[in-house]
């Protein structure tokens, strides 16, 4: 016979038995959920550290994608890899020069004719407050211009501070600019080697399909990125082209920012549109503002039911709900940036995810990452 058990001696088998089993269900998931969302807080906190450094290696596999077709077209015609990175990236900047340049052109041309119009709407809009319903008299706007002098006069020194935070800006802009060009440099020249690096890292047994999973990532990207930019040319030249038969001033600019809102899912085009509306209601009066809407509205029609699904719906598979939240988290974490960068980064985990229950086999058949197209077998990472 057994010797009865002390109280408060019981085994731990004993122990966890008493414990009910949804308990140690909850309890399991519990502590594993807060190992993972405190590996991402330490994640998102080196992000923030680093964000002048990822930012424009962000952007760089951004344009990488969207310029790796043309420098694998000059490839594959005997052109050395790093002299079409070279060429492809000298005819982008020159073209994206002679934007600019037109741009501000367009601009330094329109702009005394739109403060003009600016000027007589105003103009129009004191004889309203006087003549319309409000009948405001003389003193009482006097008095709401000086409100308006006397709180410009309060804030000259945060207006101050906010240009000298535009200049310090500006510096770190062009500096994080050259960095993108740097990387995007090596990027189309030396993609494939780049990844073959990266991936040594990992460990062998996984490096298969880590290597699906990259590569599937980065075509997915790509495709994001390239039928972002062909909706977002479509969207500026339907605009433009409405703007400019209308006779807005500075359609090639409102086109322009049409164009970069694009780029920004949901709410870039439609910010932009507002604008473009905004101005055609001060300069050129109400009815050319309801066209103009009417414009923005059938042109966002047709990329949402037509253009969105052709070009971008086969290659990035995401629930409209995930857009809109990928959209917000990134605009409450980085601003602009944030909005810009969150849903191609959704895509991209979203395929790379799915990509690894990909046997092994397939991985001769996914498209490599920024290389030079199907992998064969003497070009697999071992």
């Amino acid at each position: 016979m057994t010797a009865d058990r002390p109280v408060g001696r019981e085994s731990p088998d004993e122990v966890l038995s008493a414990v009910p089993y949804g308990l140690r269900v909850a309890a399991a998931v519990g502590w594993r959920a807060l190992i993972i969302a405190g590996a991402l807080t330490v994640a998102g906190f080196v992000a923030v550290k680093l964000a002048s450094v990822l930012v424009p290696v962000a952007v760089a596999l951004l344009l990488a994608g969207l310029f790796s077709p043309a420098v694998s077209w000059l490839a594959a015609r005997k052109v050395p890899r790093g002299l079409a990175a070279a060429i492809v990236l000298i005819v982008g900047i020159v073209l994206a020069g002679g934007v600019v340049t037109f741009v501000v052109i367009s601009v330094t041309v329109g702009m005394p004719g739109l403060i003009d119009q600016v000027t007589a709407s105003l103009t129009d809009l004191h004889a309203w407050l006087r003549t319309g319903p409000l009948h405001l008299s003389q003193r009482q706007l006097d008095d709401m211009l000086g409100n308006l002098t006397a709180m410009l006069g309060r804030n000259k020194s945060a207006i101050a501070s906010g240009a000298l935070t535009t200049a310090v800006t500006v510096g770190e802009l062009l500096a994080e600019s050259l960095l993108v060009v740097f990387c995007l440099i090596f990027f189309l020249a030396q993609g494939r080697v780049i990844w073959v690096f990266v991936l040594r890292v990992v460990p062998a047994p996984l490096r298969d399909r880590v290597d699906v999973a990259g590569r599937s990532g980065f075509t997915t990207l790509a495709h994001y990125i390239r039928g972002t930019a062909a909706v977002a040319f479509v969207d500026a030249a339907g605009i433009g082209l409405g703007l400019v038969i209308i006779g807005v001033p500075l359609a090639a600019p409102l086109s322009a920012l049409v164009f970069l809102g694009a780029f920004v899912p949901v709410i870039g085009s439609v910010i932009a549109g507002a604008i473009a509306v905004l101005v055609a209601l001060v300069a050129n009066g109400v009815w050319a503002a309801v066209i103009v809407l009417a414009v923005v509205v059938g042109v966002m029609q047709v990329e949402s039911h037509v253009l969105q699904p052709l070009l971008l719906g086969r290659a990035v598979r995401l629930h409209p709900l995930a857009v809109v939240l990928a959209l917000a988290i990134g605009l409450v974490v980085a601003g602009i940036v944030g909005a810009l960068l969150a849903v191609p980064l959704l895509a991209v985990f979203s395929s790379g995810v799915r990509s690894l229950t990909t046997s092994p086999e397939a991985v001769r058949k996914v498209p490599s990452a920024l290389g030079t197209g199907t992998s064969d077998p003497g070009q697999t990472v071992t």
